[in-house]
């Protein structure tokens, strides 16, 4: 397992996180549990999850695994906030309000004393910058979180937080988690420079563009009757036509590697600038082993040029980052007529 530094930090994780959505959800609670003993066997120390997942579920799981297996202290432990867990006014969002009583939740159902990466989940447009890094300040002196970091986050909202951090002496984003994968490389056009210039550490989740990448649909081919794009309208903005277009392009480098398409895809995000561990989300240990094989490529230079030729750097082909993190923003100006 190769190991990277977290952004800025000293802390050092796999190259490979192992996302919990699924548990508890479409994985149940044991195999959920043998993944990630399993993930951690083959030097995985890097998991994330967030309080939405099942509404604690998820984070539940995660912190019984880690109270059954003894490894919590070997586990660099990411958790999120700010996304809806109840039906109150105040049951979501950034607020000190709400951060300091989801913080605190969080920490029962992961069983431990602190969280070590705390993440933003999703932006509060209400919550001004300076409550948000307070708080968290707050809950960083308390010892109950290490490290703060972001996820879906425009550019100039993490700038604003670094320079208000840097003003004032509050903790600084260490880490942002927006989608990317070679379906969608908007990241490419201004938040990977922002994150090498600065020391932020991209934690990318939806490798496999929720089963595109996997080779899961294919052009010409009716839907699958399970899967995120089952009921897909012709103009759904991510299983686009030009999408099943890039994945017959891009099977063929897959089949020459000798490997499946998902494990390409994988290795390509790994390899990418500013990168440090692309966040897998599987469902079944077959997807679980995909992802750890996919360790062991390295694609070469033309592999990479011609994946370029398929989807150019920071263009999309499927809509992930554009709708996760600037259509937030243009809805909320609209807000303000």
């Amino acid at each position: 397992m190769q190991y990277r530094q977290l952004g800025r930090s000293g802390v050092r994780v796999s190259a490979l996180c192992l996302g919990t959505m699924n548990f508890g959800a479409a994985t149940d609670e044991e195999t959920s549990i043998r993944m990630i003993n399993e993930a951690i066997e083959h030097g995985i120390n890097f998991i994330d999850t967030a309080n939405v997942y099942g509404r604690g579920v998820s984070e539940q799981i995660v912190g019984q695994a880690l109270a059954q297996n003894g490894k919590r202290d070997d586990i660099v432990l990411a958790t999120k906030a700010v996304a809806n867990m109840g039906e109150g006014p105040n049951d979501h969002g950034a607020s000190r309000f709400h951060l300091t009583r989801a913080c605190e939740a969080s920490l029962r159902r992961l069983q431990t004393d602190r969280i070590d990466l705390y993440q933003l989940h999703i932006v509060d447009h209400t919550t001004p910058i300076d409550e948000i890094l307070e708080t968290l300040d707050t809950l960083v002196r308390q010892g109950k979180i290490l490290y703060i970091g972001t996820s879906k986050w425009p550019v100039t909202m993490i700038m604003e937080g670094l320079a208000l951090g840097e003003r004032r002496g509050l903790p600084r984003f260490l880490t942002e988690q927006p989608p990317y994968q070679i379906l969608d490389r908007s990241i490419e056009n201004e938040l990977v420079w922002m994150c090498l210039r600065h020391g932020i550490g991209i934690i990318p989740w939806g490798p496999l563009a929720y089963g595109i990448l996997a080779g899961k649909y294919r052009k010409g081919q009716p839907l699958p009757e399970r899967g995120r794009f089952a009921k897909a309208k012709p103009d759904d903005r991510r299983l686009t036509p030009a999408a099943l277009d890039a994945v017959e392009k891009l099977l063929p480098l897959a089949e020459a590697r000798g490997c499946t398409l998902a494990e390409f895809s994988h290795a390509w995000l790994r390899q990418r600038p500013g990168v440090t561990a692309p966040i897998i989300g599987p469902r079944t240990m077959e997807h679980l082993h995909s992802a750890l094989k996919s360790l062991e490529i390295e694609l070469t230079e033309e592999e990479l040029a011609k994946v370029d030729e398929i989807v150019p750097p920071g263009q999309a082909v499927s809509d992930f980052y554009d709708g996760n993190v600037h259509a937030p923003l243009r809805k909320a100006i609209e807000q303000m007529r």
